[in-house]
């Protein structure tokens, strides 16, 4: 076990770190048994059978194709807080699906899915949720529900908006909502937060230019839509860097080009097609990248001779702290591995994240818990893979949010109340 990690001092740490040889050989099942979103049938039923075995109230599954949810009462089902004001119900979760990428590990719970992989922690994400639910229904202390959210689909399938377009607010009305991922990038038994953004809005855009084909030997009798893209990937370059305030973030990226066969040399291709992603943390940022990239494609197209037209698509909004369960969220780390543990600046990230529809619907945190970078593996990688040292405590964070948001006594000053928002 890692220092870092055995500073942690709360109760529920003690306990799920006797259990973490079973949590690390949970966490390996699912690493070599990898699935894609809304396919999780495997994960789900694993998931749902846990949930059952730990004594959890309630265990509904089929949410969105494949999400699970547990239901888990407290003492007496409610705060004994006498204020409307006070947290009754409290949702936790964890994303499930894995990633189509080809794992280059070569250790026993290595993928043993041909293209499947999880590259990004998610069985690791899922086990630790799944270590708080044993915990809490074991020992129930706490006064409200807690609400195990399994999701599945957060990898570019928006399955969080899926399980929310399914019910999963009006059938669980949470207070708040709160999820966690690791992040290479720390050290292990360290927590990171902060109270505004943690991740970008992810918008996919294809644009596709329309020129006519000839001969490589007679361009002049052509309108070659390759020298078009060539154009419009230098002046998207602008767009950041002209328009957009230094004191904000943005980012446009052209990642992909098709035009012509690389068979046929001199041959000028009638259509091109661009792909790329656009990033950003405002609004009004987001509508200006969209916009001057629209007029940018055509008026570019156009100086050429061509046409071209823009499809963007607006994927993932950006992922927001609200500042109190921010806060609180810190305050809770804190309590276990100790300020000096305790990133409550950590700076935000061009990524995205599902998570950021749940934060559009209830108030609520995204961290991150430090899993270090060995071997030099960073999130997505072929060989990443997720540290099973840090999961007794990312399951005792998870546990303790709920523990401190619903107090068995009155006098908790940690547990947040709806009159401070």
């Amino acid at each position: 076990m890692l220092q870092a990690v055995d500073s942690a001092r709360s109760g529920p740490y003690q306990r799920l770190a006797g259990w973490h040889s079973e949590l690390t050989a949970f966490r390996r099942d699912l690493h070599a048994h990898p699935e894609l979103g809304f396919e999780e049938r495997r994960t789900a039923g694993r998931v749902a059978e846990a949930l059952k075995l730990f004594g959890v109230d309630e265990v509904h599954t089929g949410i969105a194709k494949t999400g699970v949810v547990g239901v888990i009462h407290g003492a007496s089902g409610h705060s004994k807080t006498a204020s409307k004001s006070a947290v009754r119900c409290i949702g936790l979760r964890a994303d499930m699906d894995a990633l189509p990428m080809r794992e280059e590990n070569d250790f026993a719970w290595r993928s043993t899915s041909q293209g499947l992989m999880h590259g990004c922690g998610h069985d690791g994400h899922t086990t630790m949720l799944l270590g708080a639910a044993r915990y809490l229904a074991q020992t129930r202390r706490f006064n409200g529900t807690v609400v195990l959210i399994f999701q599945p689909g957060e990898e570019g399938y928006a399955g969080a908006k899926a399980m929310i377009d399914d019910g999963l607010f009006d059938r669980f009305p949470v207070d708040s909502v709160y999820a966690m991922h690791n992040w290479p990038s720390l050290p292990p038994g360290t927590l990171g937060v902060n109270s505004g953004p943690m991740m970008a809005a992810a918008d996919r855009f294809e644009i596709t230019i329309y020129g006519r084909g000839g001969h490589g030997a007679h361009p002049y009798m052509a309108i070659d839509p390759v020298l078009v893209a060539a154009h419009i990937i230098t002046a998207a370059q602008s767009l950041v860097s002209r328009n957009v305030n230094p004191l904000d973030s943005a980012v446009v990226s052209l990642c992909a080009m098709q035009a012509g066969d690389p068979g046929a040399f001199s041959v000028i291709p009638r259509q091109a097609q661009l792909v790329g992603t656009a990033r950003s943390f405002k609004r009004d940022v987001q509508d200006m990248l969209e916009e001057r990239l629209g007029r940018l494609v055509e008026s570019v197209a156009l100086g050429f001779g061509a046409t071209a037209r823009l499809d963007y698509h607006r994927m993932y909004p950006a992922t927001i702290n609200t500042p109190r369960e921010a806060k609180f969220a810190a305050d809770v780390a804190a309590s276990l591995v100790g300020e000096d543990k305790v990133v409550r600046d950590l700076a935000p990230s061009m990524g995205a994240e599902d998570f950021s529809f749940m934060l559009q619907s209830k108030p609520g945190a995204y961290l991150r818990i430090g899993q270090g970078g060995e071997g030099g593996c960073f999130l997505h990688s072929t060989r990443y893979d997720f540290n099973d040292d840090i999961l007794p405590l990312g399951a005792a964070f998870l546990a303790s949010l709920a523990e401190r948001a619903m107090p068995a006594a009155d006098s908790s000053p940690a547990s947040p109340t709806k009159e401070k928002r």
